[in-house]
Order: C-alpha cells, then structure tokens, then sequence
C-alpha cells in the first residue's frame, strides 16, 4: 500500500468528499497506473483519504492511501504523472510507501480567518480569547444521529488569537482530529453562539499539518 499527501486550495475546496474520491480514480487512470480493487459482492478502487475534508475548507496536508496494480514506477513518477491528471487546486506533494498507521493520528493544526465587512469590531480578539479560556464552550454537533451538544474546550490543544488586518481576526488552533474529533469550523461556531456581536460576515479553514499523540509530524 502507498500513500500521497497533497493539497486542496482554490476552487477545488467546493469539490465534495466523494467527488475528490472520484477525481484522484480517473486522475490515476489518465496517468496510466491500474488501481487494485476490493473483494466481495461490490468491488471498489483500493483508494481510501484519511479525516475527509469539509467542503470549503482548505488543506496543505491531505493523506490518500492506494494500491496499485503490477506497478514499477517510482514514487516520484507517480507523483509527476499523477499532478499532470489532475485539476488545478488539487497538487500531489510526495508519494511513499513506509506510511504510518492512521490509527496513530491524533491532531491537526489549522488556521482560521474570520472577517468582517465594517472593519474588526473594537475589543474582539480580548473577548475571543477569554471565550475559549473557559472551561466549557457548548456548541451543536451534526452527527449521524441528529444534532448533539458538545464540549469543544477539551478538544482544544492549543491556539492563539491575533488581529493582524483591520478586517479580519485569524486564530491558530491545534484540534483533535481522532476519538475524539473537532471540526475546526466549531470555533467559529463557538464566537457566533456565544458572542454574536462578533459574528463574523465570512470565514475561511486551511489545515495545515497532522500530528500523532506525541506531536510529532504524521505522514
């Protein structure tokens, strides 16, 4: 089994989850590299992506585990073959095959810019911060099962508020992404439940980088 990390930038942030899974199967198909596929009664290309992507947000680190069939290519040709099949925003940046378990991931690190049409309100960044100081910052969860009320703070490793443009406030947060697992759009969530004044009139997500329980780098 190999693995790729890529990225997902640009207008390729509104392309779904499944439809990513169906651009990297035709991507891998134009580059001329067979795909192994499944056993049983429906079988399906072995092409699996780890802690699927929201549709809207960013990622500079993506994890795409697959198989190929009677393969001798090098790890770098199918990086080049691949990153010439697919679209632009989506850019394959390495191939390996020594890939860890995904059971070892455990946090992501993500960048989050709330902005605002009139201008930072005053007092914002101090008010965001002390909301996350809290020990308990409830926020509604999608799940499978309907909406559920969920604690966000234990999930919150670490992060940061800053003001550096006269629009926008950014914060750099490091999340868990596995048992448990927080959508880093629920911080946003959090300011505009608990702190409506500061609702922002657009936010952005950009994960940038994947850890294990030591905080090490994960690939």
């Amino acid at each position: 089994m190999l693995r790729l990390l890529f990225e997902k930038k640009g207008n390729a942030v509104w392309i779904s989850h499944l439809d990513l899974m169906r651009l990297f199967q035709r991507a891998f198909k134009r580059a001329g590299f067979s795909l192994t596929h499944t056993k049983g009664f429906n079988p399906r290309p072995s092409v699996s992506i780890a802690l699927p992507l929201s549709v809207g947000v960013e990622s500079c680190c993506e994890l795409l585990d697959f198989e190929l069939e009677g393969n001798d290519a090098s790890c770098e040709e199918i990086k080049e073959k691949l990153n010439s099949a697919l679209i632009d925003g989506v850019k394959v940046l390495q191939v390996y095959s020594d890939g860890r378990k995904l059971k070892d991931l455990a946090f992501l690190k993500c960048d989050l810019v709330l902005e605002y049409d009139q201008g930072v309100p005053e007092g914002a960044v101090s008010q965001i911060q002390m909301l996350f100081e809290n020990e308990e910052v409830i926020v509604p969860k999608k799940s499978k099962n309907g909406i559920q009320e969920q604690n966000i703070i234990p999930m919150i490793m670490s992060w940061t508020v800053a003001c550096d443009q006269s629009n926008a406030i950014s914060i750099q947060a490091t999340v868990c992404c596995q048992n448990p697992s927080l959508n880093p759009m629920q911080l946003v969530a959090a300011v505009e439940k608990y702190l409506p004044h500061l609702a922002p009139n657009f936010s952005t997500c950009c994960r940038q980088e994947i850890y294990d329980h030591n905080e090490v780098i994960f690939r």
